[in-house]
């Protein structure tokens, strides 16, 4: 994420002087949640990067297991521990197949997390030029600017839904009704 644009400040909050504005230490704060953000996407990008690694060597230790399996002797002795082998490895897969999806959902939560930091910027950099800041139009092109910008249909619902005046709550629950329905027609993760 771009965060040149974000403005470079003081805080004046503690020893207030004639300078002293709540829009710039309104602007702190937002810097100091998007300094939080990145700071745990990159924390989880890095748990994510060993947990992706260590699924690729499971799998591929599961695959020479099950092609061990069938170089095992096909007679009575050894048919049932075939069978079990290969029904183990068939679990493990399914299991690796379940932790994959977990990695699309962390995926798609970076995605917003994103979102949010960028939105979070773009209105910093609105509020601190006072050019800007009291003019409707300019609001309206970083509203439009954010909804551009995201790729899943339930943020997109979210936001309408705020921006045409209901709560965080409704937004969240009318979102959240819409992926359920979309869930419903069997897809297991909105793409994006």
């Amino acid at each position: 994420m771009d965060k040149k644009s974000f403005p470079a400040m003081k805080s004046s909050a503690v020893n207030p002087d004639l300078n002293w504005s709540q829009v710039r230490e309104t602007i702190l704060m937002l810097g100091v949640s998007i300094g939080q953000i990145d700071a745990v996407m990159r924390d989880g990008d890095e748990s994510v990067g060993v947990l992706t690694n260590s699924f690729t060597a499971m799998s591929g230790a599961v695959a020479a297991i099950s092609v061990a399996n069938q170089d095992l002797p096909d007679d009575e002795a050894t048919r049932l521990v075939r069978e079990t082998i290969e029904s183990k490895c068939g679990f493990v897969f399914g299991q690796m197949q379940h932790a994959i999806m977990a990695f699309q959902f962390y995926d798609r939560m970076v995605q917003r997390l994103d979102h949010v930091c960028r939105s979070i910027d773009a209105l910093a950099d609105l509020i601190s030029d006072s050019s800007r800041l009291y003019s409707p139009a300019e609001w309206v092109s970083i509203q439009n600017k954010i909804r551009s910008k995201y790729s899943m249909e339930s943020e997109r619902i979210m936001f309408d839904a705020i921006l045409d005046g209901a709560s965080i709550h409704e937004a969240l629950e009318l979102s959240r009704r819409w992926a359920d329905a979309e869930r419903g027609k069997g897809d297991e993760i909105e793409l994006f």
